[in-house]
């Protein structure tokens, strides 16, 4: 089962690939989103519990941390230009990340959901594992806040580039630092794509976005009316 189940994963996301790049990289037609509905469309036909084939995937999960350190590496060739906007990076991903944790416990809270459910939203834009612990740790429900992480990521990948358009911003700098804040993992991995200097600030404001997370978080949900 382990060696279907990587091949069922890895094989899915190279389809997804495939269309994205038969669709000249429209950002829509995203690689990850493909590969959801694609293993769940077959889970779903064969009968196959999610438990069975999660278990046979497990060395994919566990390559999540090193591929997540990998995202160093255009942080590392672009590092002279982030030392000269230390203040500026640091400050859009603060207010991102603390943005991203109000948002999720007020919108749960103002239509009546739980507090599991508002703990469960607040850490959805840090990456997976991180999302994972934090909502744990404060009695959220960690399978919840895996979903929403992973959705949180596909929504910023698919709309980050049309919505900055928008407001005509032009700058590779700031596109990236939004992709890591809103969509850690999954919109780094769009910002790379994209251009490398893209990604080298998507890479910074993953890793930072999930330290600012796991700090603020705790101490927001502590301070936050019940």
């Amino acid at each position: 089962m382990p060696a279907f189940a990587i091949s069922l994963t890895l094989g899915s996301y190279q389809l997804g690939r495939w269309l994205q790049r038969r669709c000249r990289g429209n950002p829509i037609v995203n690689p990850v989103l493909i590969s959801i509905l694609f293993i769940g469309g077959f889970l779903r036909l064969t009968g196959t519990s999610y438990e069975t084939y999660f278990d046979g995937a497990q060395f994919i999960h566990f390559m999540l941390g090193p591929a997540t350190v990998a995202l160093a590496i255009p942080i590392i060739h672009n590092l002279e230009r982030l030392r000269g906007m230390r203040v500026a990076v640091l400050a859009g991903i603060v207010i991102g990340s603390l943005v991203s944790a109000v948002s999720g416990i007020g919108l749960v809270e103002l239509f009546g959901g739980s507090r599991a459910v508002a703990v469960s939203m607040a850490p959805k834009a840090a990456t997976t594992p991180i999302a994972i612990g934090v909502s744990q740790s404060l009695g959220g429900i960690p399978s919840l806040s895996a979903v929403l992480a992973i959705a949180s990521g596909i929504l910023a990948a698919v709309s980050m580039e049309f919505l900055l358009g928008l407001i005509k911003v032009r700058d590779w700098r700031p596109l990236g630092l939004a992709a890591g804040t809103a969509g850690s993992g999954i919109g780094a991995a769009r910002a790379i794509s994209i251009h490398e200097t893209a990604g080298a600030f998507a890479g910074l404001a993953v890793a930072l976005n999930g330290l600012t997370t796991a700090l603020l978080v705790p101490v927001l949900v502590h301070f936050w009316p019940k």
